[in-house]
C-alpha cells in the first residue's frame, strides 16, 4: 500500500509583509542578542524570513514593561478586561484564513488543520472574556462564630508564558487569555520555528484594546539563558509552559529559585483502546482524528494503539487503508491532508523509533519510510505487533505513526496503557457504557476520549497527571492559575 503525495506548491502567503522585531511595551523594537533567527518552511526545507534574537537583556526589558503595566491592568475593570478579550476573539475570527495560511506556512501542518486551530485559539479568548467577569470570591463564618471568612481571588502578577511550535495560536492564546482574564501582565517566549503566529496574536490583541505593556513577545535563540534570566528576576511570580517533559523538569528546577507558581503541560504518550465490543467504524474514526491531527505532532496524539486480540488484524488493515488514502504534500496546499514534519530532527526521531519496533520483531503494514523529496515528509505509517520493549511504546512519536500491540483481557489493556511515566491524556472505544466508565477511571490520565477521538475545549480543564504536568488549562480553572487566593478575617 503507497501513499498518494503532492509536489511542492508555493502558497499566495506574502512573507516579505511579515513584521519580526521583538514586541515590547507595546512597540516594535530590534533584538541585542545576535543575529536574526531564520524560519524555515517545512515544506521545501527553505528559511522564508528571520525574526529578531532577543537577549537577556531584552527579557528582562520585556519584564520592566510587563511590571509596569500591571498595576493599571490590574486595576481595570473586569468588564474592560473582557471586552478587549472579546475583541481580539472577533478579530481573529475575521482574519482566520490568513492566520491558518501563516500557521501552515512555518509549521507545515495541512490548511483544514490550521483553520481548525485558529478556530479552537479564538475560542479561549471568547471563553476567558465570559470568565473574567466571573473571577468570584467567597463568604462564609468560621465554624467557631469568631469571624467571617472572605476569600478573595488577585491577579498573581508578571507572568511567563512559553509555548511550543506544533499549535502556535491555541498554545499561546490559552495561556495570554486567562492571564489577562485575571489581570496579570505577561511576556510570551514561543519557539522559534513558530514565531510569526505569536506576533500576529500581539498586534490584534493591541488592535482589540490591551494596553501596552501587558503582553510582550520576544524570540531567543538562546532559549534557556534567557528563560531563566527571567525566572530569577523577583518580578516574575509565574511561569506557565508548554512542551516536553525533559524541559520542563529543568524549568521547574529553575523556577524553585523563586518559588515560583507553575503551571506545566508536559509530553504524553496516549494510549488508543479498543475493545472487542466496540463499533469499529466509530473507533477508525477517532483515531484518523486522534493519530493524525496535526501529523501526529501533538502530546494529546494516540501513541500506543491497544487493540483486543480478536478485532486487531481488521482494525490495522482498515487503520492503513484510511491513512494510505491521506494526500502528502504542503501544508497550504488545499488538497493536502498531512502536511510536512516541522524540522529535519523530527524525521530523524520518527525514522528512529520506527526502525527500533521493526528490528524487535513489528512489522510496517503501511509507510515506514521518509520521503526522498525537498522538505521534512514522513508519510502516514501503520506498524503492527509492537513489542512492549520497542521504544515506540515509551517515547511520544509526535508523527503520523500508527504503533499497533494486542491485548486480551480488560485487566491487561488498563496495565498496559498505565505502563508510562506519562499521563496526559487517553482514548478508550467499547460499546459498554459500564465498562467504558469503569476503565476510564482507572486509566492514570488527567483526560478521558470515551469513545470519542477528540477531547479538547476550551470550557474543558486540560492537563496530566505522572510527569504530564501541573495545573490545569481552560474551564474556570485555568483563570484560577493566574490567581493568588487571599483569605481575610473580618468581624461584623
Amino acid at each position: 500500500m503507497t501513499v498518494e503525495t503532492k509536489q511542492t506548491a508555493r502558497p499566495s502567503f506574502d512573507a516579505a509583509s511579515l513584521r519580526g522585531d521583538l514586541w515590547i511595551g507595546g512597540a516594535w523594537r530590534p533584538g541585542r542578542g545576535g543575529d536574526p533567527i531564520d524560519v524555515v518552511d517545512p515544506s521545501t526545507g527553505e528559511a522564508f524570513a528571520a525574526v529578531a534574537d532577543a537577549s537577556e537583556a531584552d527579557a528582562l526589558d520585556a519584564v520592566t514593561a510587563a511590571h509596569d503595566a500591571l498595576p493599571a491592568w490590574s486595576a481595570t475593570a473586569p468588564r474592560k478586561r473582557s471586552e478587549i478579550l472579546r475583541r481580539a476573539f472577533e478579530l481573529m475570527i475575521e482574519r482566520r484564513d490568513h492566520l491558518a495560511e501563516l500557521i501552515s506556512f512555518e509549521n507545515g501542518k495541512a490548511l483544514p488543520d490550521a483553520i481548525g486551530e485558529v478556530t479552537y485559539a479564538a475560542e479561549f479568548f471568547r471563553w476567558f472574556s465570559e470568565e473574567a467577569v466571573r473571577l468570584n470570591g467567597e463568604l462564609g463564618v468560621a465554624p467557631g462564630g469568631a469571624n467571617r471568612i472572605l476569600v478573595q481571588h488577585q491577579p498573581i502578577g508578571v507572568s511567563v508564558l512559553v509555548t511550543p511550535w506544533n499549535f502556535p495560536a491555541a498554545m499561546a492564546t490559552r495561556k495570554i487569555g486567562p492571564a489577562l482574564a485575571a489581570g496579570c501582565t505577561c511576556v510570551l517566549k514561543p519557539a522559534t520555528e513558530t514565531p510569526f503566529t505569536a506576533y500576529a496574536l500581539a498586534e490584534i490583541l493591541a488592535e482589540a484594546g490591551a494596553p501596552a505593556g501587558t503582553v510582550n513577545v520576544i524570540t531567543t535563540s538562546k532559549a534557556g539563558p534567557t528563560v531563566s534570566a527571567m525566572l530569577h528576576d523577583p518580578r516574575v511570580r509565574k511561569l506557565s509552559f508548554t512542551g516536553s517533559t525533559e524541559v520542563g523538569r529543568r524549568l521547574l528546577k529553575e523556577a524553585a529559585d523563586q518559588v515560583l507558581s507553575c503551571s506545566m503541560e508536559l509530553g504524553g504518550n496516549a494510549p488508543f483502546l479498543v475493545f472487542d465490543d466496540a463499533d469499529i467504524d466509530a473507533a477508525l474514526d477517532g483515531a484518523m482524528i486522534a493519530k493524525m491531527r496535526n501529523g501526529g505532532e501533538a502530546c494529546t496524539a494516540a501513541n500506543r494503539f491497544l487493540i483486543q486480540s480478536g478485532i486487531a488484524e481488521d482494525f490495522a488493515r482498515r487503520l492503513a487503508e484510511r491513512m494510505g488514502a491521506l494526500t502528502v504534500g504542503p501544508g497550504y496546499d488545499p488538497e493536502t491532508k498531512c502536511g510536512p514534519m516541522v524540522n529535519a530532527a523530527a524525521i530523524e526521531k520518527i525514522d528512529s523509533l520506527v526502525e527500533d519496533a521493526v528490528r524487535r520483531g513489528a512489522r510496517v503494514r503501511l509507510g515506514g519510510k521518509p520521503l526522498d523529496r525537498p522538505g521534512y515528509y514522513f508519510p502516514p505509517t501503520v506498524i503492527e505487533g509492537v513489542p512492549g520493549d520497542a521504544e515506540i511504546r515509551r517515547e511520544e512519536i509526535f508523527g503520523p505513526v500508527a504503533a499497533i500491540a494486542t491485548f486480551e483481557s480488560e485487566d491487561e489493556a488498563i496495565a498496559l496503557a498505565n505502563d508510562t511515566e506519562f499521563g496526559l491524556i487517553a482514548y478508550v472505544y467499547t460499546g459498554d457504557l459500564s465498562r467504558g466508565l469503569r476503565v476510564s477511571e482507572r486509566l492514570e490520565a488527567g483526560m478521558v476520549g470515551l469513545n470519542r477521538g477528540l477531547v479538547s475545549d476550551p470550557a474543558a480543564p486540560f492537563g496530566g497527571v505522572k510527569q504530564s504536568g501541573l495545573g490545569r488549562e481552560g474551564a474556570h480553572h485555568g483563570i484560577l492559575e493566574f490567581c493568588e487566593t487571599k483569605y481575610i478575617a473580618a468581624s461584623w
